[in-house]
């Protein structure tokens, strides 16, 4: 099996990384870091968001599983300590494979500019760059609402954990396949109003963002921001594509949450 690790680069990772190369090196395994079959995480959930974009070219056919070196993580299902159990399962090579929904985002320009297309595993923002946030929210083509405010976060069913959380949005179990949309900071008075709920989509809607009287914003994507001007349009939907994660062991999301955001 064809494998490559991704580690967060501090000393702890690092010398786990060595510890499964050196490992792995007694099997019939081959690192290879531009064809891998599966991709090893090491450290937290970043090091997994970083690991993910470095191969989302090859998602239908790559597996993913992470390790986690610090707080327990919604993508990383092992421990340290656990890494001479986890190397034998690898190598046996049976494992099930754990679907995840992704998101597509879509930026379109109003100077005939090529579209920018990215995937997201957990989420993707959009700011002003500078000025009020003021963009019309369109649902499959038909007005929704017009928006006010510091700005709009789209996230995945396990994205759900992460900023969306924090902005007060629901959490989603990542067998759903859709996409939920929190607002930050609207504007509601007695002239401007929102809806101020979270908004989940199924995968078959479409949610499109368009600029009002300002069309530069900063877009993020997970652990990524770019400034995008002469913005026209953004394009929201749950992507046809998804990614894969290796099980080898039952560790349900709702303990996951439990053990995250409760007690561990």
């Amino acid at each position: 099996m064809k494998y490559v690790i991704f580690s967060k680069g501090d000393e702890k990772s690092n010398l786990l990384r060595l510890t499964i190369v050196a490992e792995f090196g007694n099997y019939d395994m081959v690192y290879d870091e531009v064809n891998p079959e599966i991709v090893i995480s090491i450290g937290g959930d970043g090091t997994m968001l970083a690991a993910f974009h470095q191969y989302e070219n090859r998602l239908d056919q790559t597996v993913f599983l992470g390790i986690h070196t610090g707080h327990l993580g919604f993508y990383a299902d092992w421990r340290p300590q656990e890494v001479d159990k986890l190397v034998k399962l690898i190598v046996k090579g049976k494992f099930e494979r754990v679907i995840y929904p992704l998101l597509k985002t879509t930026v379109r320009y109003a100077l005939g500019k090529q579209e920018a297309i990215y995937l997201a595993l957990n989420e993707s923002t959009v700011k002003s760059s500078g000025g009020p946030f003021v963009v019309d929210v369109f649902v499959n083509d038909s007005h929704f609402e017009r928006f006010r405010g510091d700005g709009l976060c789209m996230s995945t069913p396990s994205g759900t954990t992460a900023y969306n959380k924090s902005l007060g949005g629901a959490l989603m179990h990542p067998s759903i396949s859709a996409m939920q949309l929190t607002e930050m900071a609207s504007i509601n008075n007695r002239v401007y109003r929102t809806i101020g709920s979270p908004l989940v989509f199924p995968n078959h809607h479409l949610v499109s963002l368009q600029p009002v009287n300002h069309n530069d914003f900063q877009i993020s994507v997970d652990h990524l921001s770019i400034l995008h001007r002469d913005v026209k349009e953004i394009r929201y939907e749950v992507s046809d594509q998804s990614i894969q994660f290796a099980r080898f062991r039952s560790f349900p999301f709702w303990q996951r949450v439990h053990d995250s955001f409760i007690e561990d």
